[in-house]
């Protein structure tokens, strides 16, 4: 399936899902990811800043930073360059794609990130990914040296072949499906 395609129907089925089985499903996938090895090791974590329709990290936010973990978020800058800077709420707006990015912020060296919990919308059983379109994440993880990991639901696990250019994310938790 073209990858185009592949978003626009993983955007319809994140769409149907909505109310308790997200809810449970966000749970479930919030347990698992603050159980890794990688969490528990990790000082500073890179998440994104989700939308309704995504794996809700408000949570996971919250649960890094009671556990004492610095918490960075990305912005894209005017160039087209994905940067990492500090989460902060009273930091935060709409961005030019519609995504909660911070205002303002030092830019955090990608060395000092020990974990990076990385979107997007289908995986293929290796862990490649399709995003949302702009290359951000592929782009940013070539020379990543820390671990990265990727929550999400059943549906969102698909047969696609990668390009070349993609960036394979080396945990992916994915919650159960509903009986």
């Amino acid at each position: 399936m073209e990858k185009k395609n592949l978003r626009k129907d993983m955007l319809a089925l994140m769409k149907e899902q909505v109310g308790k089985v997200k809810r449970r499903r966000d749970k479930a996938l919030l347990s698992k990811l603050t159980s890794l090895p990688a969490y528990e090791s990790a000082t500073t974590i890179a998440t994104y800043l989700s939308t309704a329709l995504e794996f809700n990290t408000l949570p996971f936010i919250q649960q890094a930073l009671t556990d004492g973990k610095r918490v960075v978020v990305p912005k894209v800058l005017p160039d087209r360059q994905m940067v990492f800077l500090d989460y902060g709420a009273d930091n935060i707006q709409l961005s030019s794609f519609g995504v909660p990015e911070p205002i303002s912020g030092e830019v955090v060296d990608k060395a000092a990130i020990d974990l990076i919990h990385v979107p997007g919308l289908a995986w293929n059983e290796a862990g490649f990914r399709v995003g949302y379109g702009g290359g951000f994440y592929d782009r940013y993880l070539v020379d990543f040296q820390g671990q990265t990991v990727s929550t999400i639901y059943p549906f969102q696990v698909q047969d696609f072949t990668q390009d070349s250019f993609d960036i394979a994310v080396q945990q992916v938790l994915v919650a159960e499906k509903e009986a």
